[in-house]
């Protein structure tokens, strides 16, 4: 079996920024069910507001989540030739999409440091990879 090929830190952030676009059509979708209860008004009052934040974070994690666990690949990351799984080459459970996820997010909070991780990482890993113990890797091209 072929050793996996690291992700790049270029191609990483092509998928993401893929990712990011249909993540952000899934954002309004979710917010739009919430105007017919503020009267198409923003999302004001503290209980609305929690629960339009526990909304987005559920979208995000089943987003992510039905992508990883299902195929290893969300539809950034094909378009970009990576694949997502577990160290020991496994497809990610949902326990690991929601570590992951935590991870990244401590990544990005310490301003993107755990992402540029992957350029002084000899084995080319971001913060998120080595704290959820797994690794995105370079999909071969199709013969």
């Amino acid at each position: 079996m072929p050793v996996p090929v690291p992700a790049s830190l270029l191609r990483r952030l092509g998928a993401m920024f893929y990712d990011s676009m249909l993540l952000v059509a899934v954002f309004l979708i979710g917010t739009a069910l919430f105007l017919p209860f503020t009267h198409g008004e923003a999302i004001g009052g503290a209980l609305l507001r929690g629960l339009h934040r526990l909304t987005l974070l559920a979208l995000t994690t089943g987003f992510y989540g039905l992508f990883w666990t299902r195929s290893g690949q969300t539809l950034g990351m094909a378009a970009w030739r990576l694949r997502i799984e577990r160290e020991d080459g496994g497809r990610l459970t949902w326990r690991d999409t929601v570590v992951r996820l935590a991870a990244a997010t401590l990544s990005l909070i310490a301003l993107g440091i755990g992402f540029l991780w992957i350029l002084f990482d000899p084995d080319d890993l971001a913060w998120h990879d080595r704290l959820s113990r797994t690794r995105v890797v370079l999909v071969p091209k199709r013969k």
